[in-house]
């Protein structure tokens, strides 16, 4: 289909469009992906846990959170994953030195907790108050056990700021990217 490029991270914070953006690209190029999400998801689950309480639990115990990033540095090493989404992929991927696309989806706090308003049926404020304790919660444990902020643009090579736009354009821009 002319790529240029075989792999892609995509990161951004709860509610930016990752997962939808990662579905299209699966489905347009017949690529597999990996979420490290849902690597995060499984533990908690597998310890019968509340994500809040899991994220908790990490930032008490660093060997589980750098278990579970060593996993996805090595997935993200891996030729066999094209599309690897995570807040840190990009970040890994960065300091791995992989050759690949790596994108950070932009989007304003009120318009996440908008979408999982949207997504989950819950209320702005408690979408607005779970995102904002989650991101305080990761970014502490990220700077902490890494020196990272997610956020930070270095280690990207392509910000898209969602904010005002849906996922189709996204989708539109990052095929863009991946064929230019």
């Amino acid at each position: 289909m002319g790529v240029n490029m075989a792999k892609i991270t995509i990161s951004g914070h709860p509610g930016s469009g990752t997962s939808s953006l990662v579905r299209k690209l699966m489905e347009h190029y017949n690529w597999n992906s990996v979420n490290g999400g849902q690597i995060f998801r499984d533990e908690a689950k597998a310890r019968n846990l509340s994500l809040q309480d899991f994220g908790k639990l990490c930032k008490d115990d660093e060997m589980i959170d750098r278990q579970l990033d060593e996993k996805l540095k090595q997935i993200i090493s891996d030729d066999q994953i094209e599309i690897v989404e995570s807040r840190l992929s990009g970040w890994w991927a960065f300091q791995l030195e992989v050759n690949c696309v790596r994108l950070w989806l932009d989007v304003s706090d009120e318009e996440r907790a908008n979408r999982v308003v949207n997504r989950e049926g819950i209320s702005f404020e408690q979408a607005l108050s779970e995102n904002t304790e989650r991101a305080q919660i990761d970014s502490q444990r990220y700077m902490r056990m890494y020196g990272i902020v997610p956020e930070q643009k270095q280690p990207y090579t392509h910000v898209l700021d969602a904010t005002h736009i849906g996922i189709d354009e996204v989708f539109e821009l990052t095929l863009e990217i991946l064929e230019g």
